[in-house]
């Protein structure tokens, strides 16, 4: 009893704790801006989103088209991109332009910077990205990983550098790298996935402080569990998408929603929807693995009756 009653007691204060603290992790990433910049809408150009074939970065492509954003939609599968080029075009009356590139070799990198550099950039959503669900460092195929860092990492940090000598000639411009959740939650299983996104986090504080003054704005969006094709892909096999509570669950037009309207208010950490903002929260207070445990319980109760 004395043991069930202290884990009733410490989940109690663990729920307690992370949702009161909601306003307090507002006031956090409140303090992670800039000064207010002019804003973007007023003056239209190109938008380059890479991962632009499904998931957050379609919902990027739909939303700044709608916006009057001309585009250039950089994945690997030149068809789907073909496709949503055409339905853009055919609905907003934009430009989008199709540059198929697979973003974790160096050469195609390369080929993206050379585009970037004759385009008037408004907008960089370095979005593109991939996750595996297959066990330790040491069990894990090394090429496999080494992509993952030369997409997360090598990828985001050259198109940025790319960017940066026409965004500062115009005194304009925004940079949004797409970060996860999981970089405030290291754990084993896939560790350069979360090391990969935290270290996005980290170089999109510091190149804000380095660019701010050139009337630049950069984010690092940080979704949680969101309706993509993300982990539906072959290197997640074994993810059980049913364990996660379906309130724990956006999708990808909220989470572009969410980090628009944070880009307008120079937020720098951009984590949307507010239950992923307690988890946040609870993360650095170690309180996160329990509140999850708890979720997950009374999913698993709720599918029992």
């Amino acid at each position: 009893m004395k043991g069930k009653k202290g884990y009733v007691m410490g989940v109690g204060t663990a729920v307690f704790a992370t949702f009161i603290g909601g306003r307090l992790l507002q006031k956090k990433l409140a303090r992670q801006t800039t000064a207010a910049l002019p804003g973007m809408k007023d003056r239209r150009g190109y938008a380059l989103i890479t991962g632009a074939s499904s998931g957050i970065g379609a919902a990027y492509a739909r939303r700044l088209a709608q916006e009057g954003y001309s585009l250039v939609l950089v994945a690997r599968r030149e068809d789907r991109l073909a496709a949503l080029a055409a339905e853009l075009m055919r609905d907003y009356a934009i430009t989008a332009e199709v540059l198929p590139a697979d973003l974790s070799q160096a050469a195609d990198i390369a080929r993206v910077e050379q585009r970037i550099a004759k385009l008037d950039l408004s907008i960089l959503v370095n979005n593109a990205g991939f996750g595996t669900n297959k066990g330790s460092l040491l069990a894990s195929d090394l090429n496999e990983q080494l992509d993952m860092l030369n997409l997360h990492v090598m990828a985001t940090m050259r198109l940025c550098r790319a960017a940066l000598p026409g965004m500062i000639a115009r005194e304009r411009g925004a940079m949004i790298n797409v970060s996860s959740i999981s970089a405030f939650f290291p754990s084993p299983g896939d560790i350069n996935y979360p090391a990969s996104k935290a270290y996005m986090n980290t170089f999109s504080q510091a190149l804000q402080a380095e660019v701010a003054r050139h009337g630049i704005r950069v984010q690092a969006l940080c979704p949680g569990f969101t309706h993509t094709e993300f982990h539906g892909t072959p290197a997640m096999t074994g993810f059980q998408k049913g364990r996660i509570p379906s309130v724990m669950w956006m999708t990808a037009e909220q989470v572009v929603d969410e980090s628009l309207r944070s880009l307008e208010r120079n937020r720098v950490i951009c984590v949307p929807g507010r239950r992923n903002q307690l988890l946040v929260l609870g993360a650095q207070n170690g309180l996160a693995a329990l509140v999850l445990r708890v979720a997950r319980r009374f999913r698993h109760r709720g599918e029992d009756r």
